[in-house]
């Protein structure tokens, strides 16, 4: 038949909303080279901001002599400057997986066998 992924019934749904059908769209090496797309820039904008977060960082020290105000301010600039980083590998690995899924994705469409539409 087709090779379009079936409506799926979860039985909570069912069991709560009657019979309410969850649809999925088709997985296409274009949907996931633009999420691919997508993450790598959200990726390059992250890693760009963590540099200027990083040199603002650098340009303004502390201007206190009390040492809990030194330690403080210490950990939320390595908290802030984490964070940025951390979405900088998440959407980076998440564009590399995304990108490799949709070249899996054209390898495993041109190793089918092809149909013939006369049968």
């Amino acid at each position: 038949m087709s090779d379009l992924p079936q409506p799926v019934e979860s039985t909570a749904q069912a069991s709560v909303a009657g019979s309410t059908e969850v649809t999925t769209k088709p997985l296409t090496p274009q949907s996931c080279a633009l999420g691919s797309v997508i993450s790598g820039v959200m990726a390059f904008g992250m890693y760009r901001m963590s540099g200027a977060i990083a040199l603002s960082f650098a340009a303004h020290k502390i201007q206190s002599d009390n040492f809990i105000v030194q330690r403080i301010s210490a950990a939320v600039r390595t908290l802030v400057i984490g964070m940025t980083t951390l979405g900088m590998g998440v959407f980076g690995v998440a564009a590399l997986g995304l990108f490799a899924l949709a070249i899996q994705l054209i390898i495993q469409k041109n190793n089918q066998p092809p149909t013939s539409k006369d049968s």
